[in-house]
């Protein structure tokens, strides 16, 4: 059975690479995804990748996945501070989820230490720029080989 994993980008990550690269790093949001692309074909996995600015279509992404995908990477940005409703999406989906971030959270201003949306994730993975978002993967395809 082939592993699908949704990794989803919110606000403002369009801009990565231009946006604060001392902050979050160098690379594109585009060059990410190969990286993951990659990985995922090495290792029996399919990804899908989405961004959006907007809040409601996270949401709207977050509830198609529940037929299509066994796992979820969410990066929600600024969102994971603020968004209830993403929240409630990723529990209503009962898909194991891993929140990722590019920067350490916990090292910066203390509004980003509460991340809201964790509560619904298997786990979060903060600090490591693009390299979150390849552990998140090895993660879930991980638990994805386990429950096959």
């Amino acid at each position: 059975m082939i592993k699908k994993i949704l990794v989803i980008n919110g606000p403002n990550l369009n801009l990565l690479g231009k946006r604060e690269p001392e902050i979050y790093g160098k690379m594109s949001l585009s060059e990410i995804e190969e990286k993951l692309l990659n990985y995922a074909r090495q290792n029996g996995a399919e990804i899908e990748s989405f961004q959006s600015n907007f809040e409601g279509e996270i949401i709207e992404k977050i509830h198609q996945a529940r037929e299509n995908f066994g796992g979820i990477i969410i990066n929600p940005a600024a969102l994971s501070y603020t968004s209830f409703p993403i929240l409630d999406a990723l529990k209503a989906v009962n898909i194991p989820c891993i929140e990722v971030h590019l920067s350490n959270i916990f090292g910066r201003e203390d509004f980003r230490k509460n991340t809201i949306t964790a509560a619904a994730c298997r786990g979060i993975i903060s600090g490591f720029g693009w390299r979150s978002y390849i552990y998140a993967l090895i993660e879930l395809i991980n638990k994805l080989d386990s429950i096959n």
